[in-house]
């Protein structure tokens, strides 16, 4: 069987990561399938592509406001680039012919791109799946997003499957957002997703610290994910690790812009904080920090909550109000703190950290898997396989006939 996934990847790396995984478990389950991976990302090949998966790389998206994206790299206007991109993706649909396609968030993709990839992959007879992170935004925000488009209602004329990757007892989409019955019918809720990053070869297993054995005083990870919006937390960070009684790590994220990389360079080394740029597999560090100052996104927390590390989670609000509220609803269940940005600064970030190094991790990782399911991948692959077995059989049936 045939798989496309598809992100638009505008902002971060959590689009990109989140199908990787998928992608792996996928792969696992069978042996056979020939999974295409369309992301706009750049720094794929670092992070871990499975052998049955195959990178179709599209010119690159930057975020610059709610569905507002610009060209990364290429000097040509917003309209070119969403129309390069949908040309390429149509011609992907109609080359590969896949059995089913996993689209990740927008459902047409960036302003619509992939609208007419997806019309193609009907017309084929393939199916189409919608994953979704277990928070969009704040369902005000959502609702006036999707009303003007009837987005519900598309969503379940177009889309076979809907795959959560969440759980609804922390956050319920289906009321939230105000799913139709027609749509909440053929919504899965599989769990959190969570990269197995003990499977991968990392080709430089050299840490950025010490471990555990080898080093005087406790070590706090501080990570901005990608790193385009991260400058102001990890700033703090540096600061608040001056004259700490612990060693401050920085992982940046390779997608820092250069002044702002330059900045936190200069200051890391001037108050004694371990700077990286880009470490592909950063949760492989989880287990050896003893905390982590970390944004709101996907990926990190629940990688976070899954190890067990004491956490302190500043997440961002703007464009979007995901991470404030998934970071609440993790601390309300006692998985670890938040310091609001608008309340960020060291003394303030020191004390949280003096509190989440206090914290016994083994009693957290516990706590985390009496509440929350990390096997997120498995089990949306599974449906995935379940859609790819009916799609072919439904292809095999005319020849049958036939004969």
């Amino acid at each position: 069987m045939r798989f496309l996934f598809y992100s638009h990847d505008g902002l971060g790396l959590g689009h990109t990561r989140r199908h990787l995984a998928v992608a792996a478990a996928l792969a696992e389950l069978d042996r056979t399938a020939s999974i295409l991976l369309a992301t706009g990302a750049d720094f794929i090949s670092r992070l871990g592509v499975p052998r049955q998966v195959e990178v179709l790389k599209l010119p690159g998206l930057q975020k610059i406001g709610n569905e507002n994206y610009t060209a990364r790299h290429l000097q040509i206007p917003g309209s070119e680039i969403r129309a390069l991109r949908s040309a390429l993706l149509l011609a992907t649909v109609k080359a590969f012919r896949p059995d089913v396609v996993l689209v990740d968030k927008h459902p047409f993709g960036a302003s619509g791109e992939f609208k007419a990839g997806l019309q193609a992959l009907r017309r084929q007879g393939g199916r189409a799946v919608l994953g979704l992170r277990d928070i969009l935004d704040e369902p005000d925000q959502v609702l006036r997003e999707w009303r003007p488009y009837q987005m519900q209602h598309r969503i379940a004329k177009h889309f076979d499957q809907v795959l959560v990757y969440g759980e609804r007892a922390v956050f319920d989409p289906i009321r939230e957002y105000q799913f139709p019955a027609d749509m909440t019918e053929r919504t899965r809720f599989c769990g959190y997703v969570v990269n197995d990053e003990h499977t991968v070869v990392v080709p430089d297993p050299q840490p950025p610290f010490p471990g555990r054995a080898g080093r005087p005083r406790p070590v706090v990870l501080a990570t901005a994910g990608g790193g385009e919006d991260g400058f102001k937390m990890l700033e703090t960070f540096i600061r608040a690790a001056h004259g700490a009684p612990w060693q401050g790590c920085v992982v940046a994220g390779p997608m820092t812009p250069d002044v702002e990389l330059a900045e936190l360079e200069r200051l890391a080394e001037q108050f004694g904080v371990i700077f990286r740029t880009f470490v592909p597999h950063l949760a492989l560090l989880f287990d050896s920090a003893d905390a982590l100052v970390c944004m709101g996104g996907y990926n990190t927390l629940t990688e976070a909550v899954f190890h067990g590390i004491p956490t302190v989670c500043v997440p961002r609000t703007v464009p979007r109000t995901e991470q404030l509220i998934r970071a609440e609803a993790f601390a309300r269940l006692g998985l670890l703190q938040v310091c609001r940005a608008v309340e960020l600064q060291p003394g303030l970030l020191r004390k949280k950290i003096a509190t989440a190094l206090r914290e016994p991790r083994s009693g957290l990782q516990a706590h985390a898997k009496s509440h929350l399911k990390f096997d997120g991948a498995r089990q949306a692959s599974r449906y995935l396989l379940q859609l790819g077995h009916e799609a072919a059989d439904q292809e095999a049936l005319p020849a049958l006939v036939a004969a």
